[in-house]
């Protein structure tokens, strides 16, 4: 069974000590389930990395916003990479310290930064001029100083999908590193700034570290330069990106190796990471219901009750992920689509794939969907978002109900 903490029991899917079927039949399907301890694991592995380095690792809160989880890892001592005011309002709410709180993202309003700096978080990854100046603006009126760092663009192909790429110079994100240089020094002039960092990050899902080791020498030799002009760069901010294998055959990446190996290169400066995916990536599964069975001349569908807008990574970028049954049957297997009720001939969760020959009434888990899973959940088909379950050992616990008929028209007006 390769996709941990997820494993058969006498033919049976338990996430840590709990029987999946149990959590499925008590709560209705879909449902997502993650394990506590695998987060906490996936987490600490980061953590350990460092070794004697100053650091922070500040969890990507895009991956997986539930207040449970958000709040879990708090306890554990992460920090946290938001690129919205609310995820910054969700990790204040699940006790997360501010001071351990970065601002990415490239379209950041005056009021979300107003709030950033209220709140008194640590700093902001900058991705244009017109921003930095807004940052300044914004400092000046409160009275305070804002530690930032311009998000540099090193053109390194992450060879990942086109739509989580985002190091070359024809994507949104950052500062081209051929302009960093002069941008830093007017940084530098604007008053209410302490720009005392460089940010990069290309891309997410690398399961091959020699994009990120590229992009990590460009930016080292950036810092070089930027020091050679007198700038205080303290701190290297290394971006996220690390894959999780959705796949049997995928290897994931060692990050306690690939850590190290950046350690080894940067002594006297402090380093951040923005890990999302390969914490809670694998820590989840979405667990569904088989509704039919259905032939075509040609097909063979299985019909389930969770949907693209349950989970939209199979339409959205042909994401692949591992379909268990929750009771291996001995049944034997065969080749099918499997398919959600939406109206779109997009909503499939898998095409022409070999898997166990479910029928009816049977439970399965798509493995591997604990990060940009329920946060890319919508009303779609006005169907309720599905709950959300946190395991921990033998002991499990309803961290966000199900929706209801009434949630889907709450605010509206006929």
């Amino acid at each position: 069974m390769p996709f941990p903490p997820f494993a058969y029991r006498d033919r049976t899917l338990f996430v840590e000590d709990t029987d999946l079927e149990a959590i499925a039949r008590s709560t209705s399907t879909p449902v997502y389930v993650y394990s506590a301890n695998a987060i906490r694991e996936r987490y600490r592995r980061y953590d350990r990395a460092f070794g004697q380095t100053p650091h922070m690792v500040c969890f990507a809160v895009k991956a997986n916003s539930n207040l449970s989880v958000l709040r879990l890892l708090a306890a554990d001592g992460a920090g946290f990479d938001i690129v919205s005011g609310g995820e910054l309002f969700r990790v204040l709410q699940a006790g997360g310290d501010p001071s351990r709180v970065v601002f990415s993202g490239v379209g950041k309003t005056r009021e979300e930064v107003e709030y950033a700096l209220e709140t008194g978080i640590h700093s902001f990854n900058c991705e244009s001029e017109s921003e930095l100046a807004l940052i300044d603006s914004i400092a000046s009126r409160l009275g305070v100083k804002a530690r930032v760092a311009v998000r540099v663009n090193p053109h390194v192909d992450a060879q990942t999908h086109p739509y989580i790429s985002t190091g070359l110079r024809d994507h949104k994100f950052g500062i081209d590193i051929a302009q960093a240089d002069e941008v830093y020094a007017r940084a530098a002039a604007l008053p209410n700034l302490i720009p005392d960092a460089v940010s990069c990050h290309i891309g997410s899902q690398l399961l091959d570290t020699a994009p990120l080791v590229e992009a990590f020498e460009a930016v080292l030799a950036l810092i070089a330069r930027l020091r050679a002009r007198g700038m205080g760069i303290t701190t290297l901010d290394l971006g996220g990106g690390l894959g999780v294998p959705y796949k049997p055959e995928q290897r994931e990446p060692d990050v306690t190796a690939h850590i190290g190996s950046l350690c080894a290169r940067t002594s006297g400066l402090t380093l951040m990471t923005e890990p999302g995916r390969s914490i809670v990536g694998p820590a989840g599964a979405l667990v569904t219901r088989v509704l039919y069975r259905k032939s075509t001349a040609t097909k063979e569908f299985v019909v389930v009750d969770a949907a693209m807008n349950d989970l939209i990574r199979p339409a959205l970028y042909q994401a692949h992920h591992e379909i268990l049954p929750l009771r291996q049957s001995g049944a034997g297997t065969v080749i099918a689509d499997v398919v959600g009720p939406v109206c779109e001939t997009g909503d499939f969760f898998a095409r022409d794939r070999e898997m166990a020959n479910v029928m009816p009434g049977d439970f399965v888990a798509l493995a591997t969907a604990g990060a940009y899973g329920f946060v890319l959940a919508s009303n779609y088909n006005s169907r309720p978002r599905p709950a959300e379950v946190l395991v921990d050992g033998a002991g499990w616990r309803i961290v966000r109900r199900r929706e209801s008929l009434v949630d889907l028209i709450r605010g509206e007006e006929a």
